[in-house]
């Protein structure tokens, strides 16, 4: 074993050996240093950006939203946290800035395209009854001679066109007064006494209230009217110099002029559209024509639904109009309906009222009816039910033959009379026979 190749070998053993265990040695010191400083690493780049973070974090919910999103977006987006909160405050951005103590009012914006399609839709939205403008022009055809009573007699012709203009005022606004549940014609009968005896302002109330009685009469409610033209008069007298007001509001003012009056004055008088004068005439038609949106109970009633959505330039004519058709076709009691150019458009045309109806005549006997024989007056005789005693009997026929005596005697009847006799005496008949003597 003391070979030298031996030792030799165990030498070069021994060096490699303690080599090996050098660099061993120094790679496990080399490499427990890479592993700390690698951990080192690890830490101080996991804990650098942890500090970062919540230095941004701080920042993002201090900060205004909209700076954040410009400059926080690129340095932080490599991390998971921070990138979400950018891309909410980016979110939130976008919405408009609201303060929750004053909500946002929203707002509806309505645009016309002009002025004239505005017009059209108000128009579309305003209530009209169908087929108004024929029945208008039907009834202006039916009314073109102008020959009712109201075209004759109405309160245009009852003035004295010769008068002063307010003498003539004061003419118009007595005779509608008086046209107040009156015919035209009796209207027009007072006027003319009136006018006879100066109907003036001054006239009316030097007059005493019998005369005035009288030469109105027999007007409706004739003694009312009496006590309600002395009123006016003096009322006009006192706070208008004389002459009838020139509006509304004062006419409605004098005692006995209501909403119709006061319409027509400022029409006829006054020569001023102020409103529809709305008599039952009118009001009666427009509610069977179908002009008002319902029906109404009221002249007054049917005024302001004729208004909101009769045309202006039509409320003086209407009245005139329908007073003379409502005089001549369309009356209060059985409508002319047959005559009338509205019938196939009318909602009341041919309509039979509900409360009245026909009574049926009684049937006529026929020839080969058991009553033919008593078609005379003086034989027709009420038939008694068969268990009537004989005592009703003979009275009844003592009242027949009462009758007949009084009748003139004809050889029919004296014939059956014989045939009577003849019975009551065989039946000794003794009331019958010494009324017969």
């Amino acid at each position: 074993m003391n070979s030298p190749y031996f030792n030799d070998s165990i030498a070069v053993k021994d060096t490699s050996a303690t080599e090996t265990m050098g660099k061993s040695t120094v790679n496990k010191g080399g490499i427990r240093r890479l592993r700390s400083r690698m951990a080192q690493g690890l830490k101080s780049e996991d804990d650098s950006p942890k500090v970062k973070v919540e230095v941004q974090e701080q920042s993002i919910s201090d900060a205004p939203l909209h700076k954040h999103a410009e400059t926080d977006a690129e340095t932080v987006s490599g991390f998971n946290n921070t990138t979400t909160k950018v891309k909410e405050a980016a979110v939130h951005d976008q919405a408009p800035l609201t303060s929750p103590r004053k909500p946002r009012r929203g707002r509806v914006k309505v645009e016309y395209e002009d002025e004239e399609g505005a017009g059209l839709q108000l128009k579309r939205e305003r209530w009209e009854p169908r087929d108004w403008r024929t029945q208008l022009s039907f009834i202006r055809e039916m009314r073109s001679k102008r020959d009712a009573p109201v075209d004759q007699m109405g309160a245009e012709k009852c003035y004295d066109t010769e008068a002063p203009p307010e003498v003539r005022r004061y003419q118009v606004l007595i005779s509608l007064m008086l046209s107040s549940q009156t015919k035209d014609h009796v209207t027009a009968g007072a006027m003319q006494r009136l006018r006879e005896r100066e109907l003036s302002v001054d006239a009316v109330l030097k007059m005493d209230d019998e005369t005035l009685g009288k030469l109105i009469y027999p007007v409706g409610f004739w003694r009312t009217k009496v006590k309600y033209i002395k009123q006016a008069t003096a009322l006009i007298q006192q706070e208008f110099g004389g002459d009838i007001p020139d509006t509304l509001e004062g006419l409605m003012r004098l005692p006995g002029v209501g909403p119709k009056m006061a319409h027509l004055a400022m029409d006829i008088a006054w020569n001023r559209v102020s409103g529809i004068g709305v008599d039952t005439h009118v009001h009666r038609i427009s509610n069977r024509l179908g002009w008002t949106k319902k029906e109404t109970k009221t002249p007054e009633e049917t005024r302001r639904a004729l208004e909101e959505w009769l045309p202006r330039n039509l409320w003086s004519e209407i009245n005139w109009l329908l007073v003379g058709f409502g005089q001549q076709v369309c009356l209060p009691v059985a409508p002319l309906c047959s005559m009338c150019l509205n019938q196939h458009t009318c909602p009341s045309a041919h309509r039979s009222s509900p409360n009245k109806k026909l009574k049926s005549s009684p049937a006529k006997p026929t020839s080969n009816s058991p009553d033919h024989k008593l078609t005379s007056p003086t034989t027709q005789i009420k038939k008694e039910p068969a268990d009537t005693s004989l005592s009703q009997r003979r009275k009844n026929t003592v009242k027949q033959e009462v009758q007949l005596t009084s009748e003139e005697d004809t050889p029919s009847l004296l014939k059956k009379r014989n045939s009577r006799k003849g019975r009551a005496g065989a039946q000794q008949d003794t009331p019958l026979s010494s009324h017969r003597t």
